[in-house]
């Protein structure tokens, strides 16, 4: 018996959506896609100004907290003729990075990390970052986005540092119609599980009415996190059965869960 049969499962992410639904149909299960993520925007703009600011300062410590940061500000730098530049100036800083995918891409560029987060999180990273002492007048280069950022950026000043803050991208708010879709299912119980993707979704989904989704989710729909990351935001919001495979990834998940649901059934 594949260990999805009979369950509705929500699919909040947006960019692997097609990709979990496909593994959810192969277990059995009904995928309903609530992307609501949210449309990511380059600030074009910006990312010229950080690049040149990076380039032009000096700076004690450079802090990548995403892949799509790190790659959108190398992009920018080699459409303006900078991307050597930029790879040398990375490469005679101390590196803080935090998240797998910017760990894979600073090793496109064999460059290294003196700060790598244990566990993914920036929590982690930044218990790390609190062992430099001083850090008093030290300047660092933090890439971050809207979501967080400046609750992130005032942790690493209470650490001492001296912090610019580069936002090469955001996201918009999703669209209202699929977000109170993905509400209603969670709040009317319709759906068996909800999968985030990212901590981006979790905050998206719990901007209003969050007692009556955490009553849900703490009730009889299973929120699915990949990655502690996400698993942490869903604790944070007060859900406490968060479901979590042992690998952070996706196909891993959707296997785990099957399984879960296998279990529970024989139960």
């Amino acid at each position: 018996m594949k260990g999805l049969n009979g369950k509705k499962i929500g699919v909040a992410a947006e960019r692997r959506a097609e990709a979990i639904s496909t593994l959810i149909q192969k277990y059995g299960g009904t995928p309903i896609a609530f992307p609501i993520q949210g449309e990511q925007k380059l600030n074009e703009s910006i990312c010229e100004q950080n690049i040149k600011e990076l380039l032009a300062k000096p700076f004690d410590m450079v802090v990548l907290t995403t892949g799509v940061g790190a790659e959108t500000l190398e992009n920018t730098a080699q459409r303006l003729n900078l991307d050597s530049n930029f790879i040398e100036k990375l490469g005679n800083t101390t590196l803080a990075i935090r998240g797998s995918k910017t760990v894979k891409w600073i090793k496109k560029y064999s460059l290294s990390a003196k700060y790598t987060s244990e566990d993914g999180t920036m929590e982690n990273l930044l218990t790390s970052l609190a062992s430099e002492q001083p850090n008093k007048d030290k300047h660092l280069f933090l890439q971050a986005y809207n979501q967080g950022d400046v609750i992130l950026k005032k942790a690493l000043e209470d650490l001492g540092y001296d912090v610019y803050l580069s936002k090469p991208y955001h996201y918009r708010a999703p669209d209202d119609k699929t977000l109170h879709g993905l509400k209603k299912a969670v709040t009317e119980q319709t759906l068996d599980a909800v999968i985030f993707t990212s901590k981006t979704q979790v905050q998206n989904l719990f901007q209003t009415t969050e007692g009556e989704i955490v009553k849900a989710f703490n009730e009889n729909v299973l929120a699915v996190a990949v990655g502690k990351v996400t698993a942490a935001e869903l604790k944070i919001k007060g859900i406490n059965n968060v479901f979590q495979s042992e690998k952070q990834k996706m196909g891993a998940m959707i296997v785990e869960l099957s399984e879960h649901y296998k279990k529970v059934s024989i139960h």
